[in-house]
């Protein structure tokens, strides 16, 4: 199952300071990493944003996705990542394979010099870059993201493949993309005036997310109906809901993920655990 999660360019418009609005996108982050989606995608909403943007929301994303070890290589000092040091950490669970096949794990290498015949020297969190063979066809340059499959480290032997690395990939694209590819799956807009989601509506959903999902949340004050410009009444909790034909964007459903909440406001990332949680339930 592909998980796609998707975030406003105006996630972090409520943000006193740009150290609040660093550490903001850095649970968004967390949220991310716990319930493993695959990719997170950072949509526009421009009338909506504030002092930082889209451009800033996912420079620091990426930034937080990025393995420690190679965070100064791959990005050296930029003004928005300042306060870079209030980020979580992600902690992100190694993606390995069978223990039949001996493939080892999957982590992220940065090339840090590319020589002749095919071999790269590729920083991967080793105590110090390893010399390998580039791909068959393929053609790499320094400074270049690469995954790397490890499949022992005493003596160290591993090998470039062309492979997802373990965590989460940002894209910035419209919303309407995002829920147009292949790989969607279920698409749920998240909405306070959305079908409240009970234990039968939750089973009867679990069915539809085997092939992926696509789960799309609003911004603080600013949820989707007011970010795409039409009312709450046509996202309502009504009987009839799952016959009625959505606005928006192209979603399948709207989904009241919190159905009782006891706040007049459910700040992104709090949606996003409260949602995440009961989306990636396995029967």
């Amino acid at each position: 199952m592909t998980l796609t999660v998707c975030v406003p360019s105006s996630l972090v418009r409520e943000a006193e300071d740009q150290r609040e609005a660093t550490r903001k996108i850095g649970y968004v982050a967390r949220a991310a990493t716990v319930f493993r989606a695959d990719r997170l995608v950072v949509f526009p909403d421009r009338e909506g944003e504030r002092r930082w943007g889209g451009e800033f929301v996912a420079t620091v994303l990426e930034y937080a996705a990025t393995p420690p070890y190679l965070r100064q290589e791959a990005w050296g000092k930029r003004d928005e990542l300042r306060y870079a040091g209030v980020l979580p950490p992600l902690r992100v669970s190694p993606r390995t394979g069978s223990e039949s096949d001996d493939s080892g794990s999957l982590t992220q290498g940065i090339v840090t010099e590319v020589g002749p015949e095919g071999r790269v020297r590729v920083n991967c969190g080793l105590q110090h870059p390893i010399s390998l063979y580039t791909p068959p066809g393929t053609e790499v340059e320094e400074r270049e993201r690469v995954t790397v499959r490890i499949s022992s480290r005493e003596p160290v032997r591993a090998r470039i493949v062309d492979e997802t690395p373990p965590g989460f990939v940002v894209e910035r694209t419209d919303l309407s993309e995002a829920l147009g590819r292949e790989d969607a799956g279920v698409k749920i807009g998240t909405s306070r005036f959305g079908q409240k989601l009970s234990v039968g509506r939750l089973s009867t959903l679990a069915g539809r997310t085997a092939d992926g999902m696509t789960v799309a949340f609003g911004s603080p004050e600013r949820g989707l109906p007011d970010i795409f410009g039409f009312p709450p009444e046509a996202v309502a909790d009504e009987e009839s809901a799952d016959d009625r034909v959505e606005p928006g964007p192209g979603f399948d459903l709207w989904l009241n993920t919190v159905p009782r909440q006891g706040s007049e406001v459910v700040r992104t990332e709090e949606a996003m655990f409260a949602s995440l949680a009961c989306l990636t339930l396995t029967e």
